[in-house]
């Protein structure tokens, strides 16, 4: 994920600075939710095999001073692609750079990328920060897929995005609230859930975001991956990653 200017002064301007409103829990998590990774090895997955490895049970994914990311790579899920569905995990990932989760993503493979496993489309951003706006949870226009952008929705925001642009509604959580929620250096459990062009992410069991998706270039469709962001080193793990497809 990349800063800008415009994306900078979005946040600003779209970001109220009231009360929240009362917290929303997640759903009981659904019958027939299936398990996506064995807690063995990278079966129906693929990426980086210098980056992405099975430690203790979970997918462990780290860049070096000596073997780097010189540019944005994934762990490609290889099981099929998601439309109307439920993905929960739980993430933990060092503060010296941000990761993510794909979802209704692009797998690019044209002959102007950089690495075999870049990804683009819709981001659940992975960070291990508390203090808002950069943190887990907001939806980041990764590669540019969504129309270019950037920062699309924020953690606290119910919105909706229409082709006159974003209006937020309501503030889901307030910067304390989210400071109390996430845990810094330890596991944290994200729900997304996406039905339509309604999206929602939960963080630790709370709604963080609730995103109505109205604009042309709406995502409906594709794969799920996980993140190693260029940059700085850094290690992101994941495990316990199941998914339930909604008819």
């Amino acid at each position: 994920m990349k800063r800008s200017l415009t994306f900078v002064l979005t946040t600003l301007l779209t970001f109220p600075a009231i009360a929240a409103d009362a917290p929303v829990a997640a759903p009981a998590e659904p019958e027939g939710i299936e398990s996506i990774f064995n807690g063995r090895d990278l079966s129906d997955w693929d990426g980086d095999g210098r980056l992405w490895s099975v430690k203790d049970g979970v997918i462990h994914g780290v860049t070096t001073d000596e073997v780097k990311a010189n540019s944005n790579t994934f762990l490609i899920w290889k099981g099929g692609h998601v439309k109307d569905f439920e993905l929960r995990l739980s993430f933990r990932c060092s503060a010296t750079n941000n990761s993510g989760i794909q979802y209704r993503s692009k797998h690019i493979t044209d002959d102007k990328v950089r690495n075999a496993w870049v990804v683009r489309g819709y981001q659940h951003e992975i960070r291990n920060e508390n203090t808002l706006p950069s943190v887990s949870g907001f939806i980041y226009d990764e590669g540019g897929l969504t129309g270019g952008r950037g920062r699309t929705c924020l953690v606290g925001e119910k919105a909706e995005w229409t082709e006159k642009g974003k209006k937020v509604t309501a503030t889901l959580i307030d910067a304390e609230g989210y400071k109390q929620l996430f845990k810094v250096d330890e596991w944290n459990d994200v729900i997304i859930i996406a039905k339509g062009r309604h999206i929602q992410h939960y963080m630790n069991g709370r709604l963080v975001l609730d995103f109505q998706d109205a604009e042309k270039n709406a995502l409906l469709e594709g794969i799920l991956a996980l993140q190693l962001h260029a940059g700085k080193p850094m290690w992101a793990e994941f495990r316990n990653i199941r998914v339930k497809h909604i008819e």
